[in-house]
This record gives C-alpha cells, structure tokens and sequence, in this order.
C-alpha cells in the first residue's frame, strides 16, 4: 500500500501571505488539524496547524515571563522568536517551516516509520470534559472578528508601541527610536539579529490605528 491510496485528495491549502485568523477560520471550514502552506507558483514552504496557534496573545495563552536567569540564557534573539510566532498576524510568520513530505508512490510504512521519528501526532484524552486546540482557533478567529475599529492617533500609536517594547527583554534591550506619521511607524536603531527586527515589526503592526511599518536597522 502507497500514499495515493491512503491519503485525501484535494487537501485545502493556504497561501503565505494569508492572514493567521483566515488558516484558523479554514482549519474550523474543514475540520482540520493543519493546512499546507504555498507560495504563489504552489510550491509548499510551509504548514500550519493547531499547535501553531497554542501559544497566542488573542487567546491569552502566550507563553509569560520567564525567570530572569533564564531568559539570559535563551538570548533576546530566541525571545523575539517566540514573540513573532505569538503576535504575528502572518501566515508565513507563524507556520512551521520545517515540513515533511513524500511522493505519492512511497509505502505506507515508510510513512509510519518518519512519522515516529518526527513525532507528528494527535492524541485525544479526555476526563469529565476536554479543552482541544480547535476550542482555542475558535477563540482566536472569534476575536479577530470582533477586533475594534482603529481609532489611535500617532501620539498613542507611539506610547503603546514603546510600552510593548518595554515589556518585552528582547525590546529593552534595542535602543529603538520610534517615530510615527499619519499611522506610518517607523522605527530605526542598532539591531543586530533579524529575529529582533521582525519582532519590532509585528509589534508596531499589532497596535491599533498602525497603517504600515517601517524598520531601518543600523551598523
């Protein structure tokens, strides 16, 4: 037996560009667990599934401070990771980029054996009742629909950026100027890893009232 004869034809996919509620809102349509993610030409780059969405700010389930020994240990750049992948309202910025894929001629058991090794699974365990990662897509898709109109104006723009900033290690750390025209955020200073730079991004694109960013970084 060979994948073609097992597997669902026809499989929904998402483009990397899409918006994180829209893979949610797919994932709900479908009743699926995950959802390939393609480029423009429909070449896969990615996947993103549930346990993508376990860890989000929307939901309440973003992973909180961490012991300050610790953090020094994983660095600002692996805090602005896990920052994008809890704020970014991105496809592309939170799926998994790391995908695992066979021809439709491969045996079935070559796929239960890299299945093992990469330890792709769902497991269901239930008591009295049970909380499953779909409770939590539906939340998320839920508050994206009822997301306020943007009502900011630049000077609030800026102070709320600038206390995201504050409270984030990683954007303690960036002596970063923040500057902010007609809902236009631009932000510049010495930042060295990228991960920080994206993640100064998506926290600027997440403030209400922001109409695009702009990230310059310096030597």
């Amino acid at each position: 037996m060979k994948a073609s004869d097992v597997m669902t034809v026809g499989a929904a996919t998402i483009r990397s560009d899409a918006s994180a509620p829209e893979a949610a809102r797919l994932m709900l349509q479908y009743a699926i667990s995950g959802l390939p993610v393609v480029d423009a030409a429909g070449h896969v780059v990615g996947i993103i599934t549930e346990g993508d969405f376990l860890r989000r700010t929307e939901t309440g389930t973003e992973r909180q401070h961490r012991p300050r020994w610790l953090e020094v240990l994983l660095g600002p750049g692996r805090l602005a990771d896990e920052y994008v992948h809890s704020h970014s309202r991105k496809v592309e910025e939170v799926m998994t980029r790391q995908v695992v894929t066979v021809a439709e001629e491969t045996p079935v058991d070559e796929i239960a054996r890299l299945m093992e090794r990469h330890r792709i699974k769902r497991v269901n365990n239930t008591v009295v009742g049970i909380v499953s990662r779909a409770n939590l897509l539906r939340g998320l898709a839920r508050l994206a629909d009822q997301a306020p109109a943007a009502t900011a104006n630049d000077l609030a723009i800026r102070e709320q950026i600038l206390t995201e900033l504050d409270a984030q290690v990683w954007g303690r750390r960036a002596p970063i100027d923040v500057t902010v025209r007609n809902g236009i955020v631009q932000l510049w200073g010495p930042v060295a890893d990228e991960r920080v730079a994206q993640a100064l991004r998506v926290a600027a694109e997440n403030v209400p009232g922001v109409k695009g960013v702009e990230v310059t970084t310096l030597p």
